[in-house]
């Protein structure tokens, strides 16, 4: 049965990887008070000119370009509106930190670890495991703080440059024939960092 298309993309969401809960391979980071929103799943890098972590675009990873610092999880701030430490899956933007303050973020940069993600329109074949793969941020969910990301094979498929972020290593299978378990449009995608700041395949 060939695959459908998602109600909503969700990001790059940690299939397997060495870590152990809750943490996994988590580590910490700062972004800006006035930072863009970022969602858990985002891909994010290091903004060179400030060292503060930033949501990816899709030429992240790309050569001449810094690499993927990694993936988001999540962060802790100090809320304005609350007046309280606030943690959270996601980071809304610039709108409760006071211009004073910075926020920690934690994200997944070990390159070991794997990310379920889905794909686009265009379609994913068997003969694509192995290739790299661009990704397109797409639009967040600030209701549940979830990424919109999602493989972007249409413009930047496997093969098209070895240094992109991502490598394609197979589909999510489980539970079988589920939507997504088939090659093609709108697969369940398992992929691996290409091109991160701890695993950097091409010169930058």
């Amino acid at each position: 049965m060939a695959n459908t298309a998602p109600g909503s993309y969700n990001g790059f969401q940690q299939y397997r990887g060495n870590g152990s809960a809750p943490t996994y391979e988590q580590v910490v980071g700062t972004a800006a008070y006035n930072a863009s929103a970022i969602y858990f799943g985002d891909p994010i890098v290091i903004d060179g000119s400030t060292g503060y972590v930033t949501v990816a675009t899709t030429t992240a990873g790309k050569t001449g370009i810094a690499p993927l610092a990694g993936v988001f999880v999540g962060c802790k701030y100090l809320s304005v509106s609350q007046k309280r430490t606030v943690w959270s899956n996601f980071w809304g933007g610039s709108s409760d930190v006071a211009s004073s303050q910075t926020v920690e973020v934690y994200y997944v940069n070990d390159p070991n670890a794997r990310f379920a993600v889905w794909s686009d329109a265009t379609g994913i074949a068997q003969a694509d495991v192995g290739a790299t793969c661009g990704f397109n941020i797409g639009s967040g969910n600030s209701a549940n703080g979830i990424s919109g990301a999602y493989l972007n094979y249409g413009t930047s498929g496997p093969n098209t440059d070895s240094t992109g972020p991502f490598r394609i290593i197979g589909l999510v299978g489980d539970p079988p024939g589920t939507n997504g378990t088939e090659f093609g449009a709108y697969a369940h995608v398992v992929v691996a960092f290409n091109n991160v700041a701890t695993k950097t395949l091409a010169t930058i």
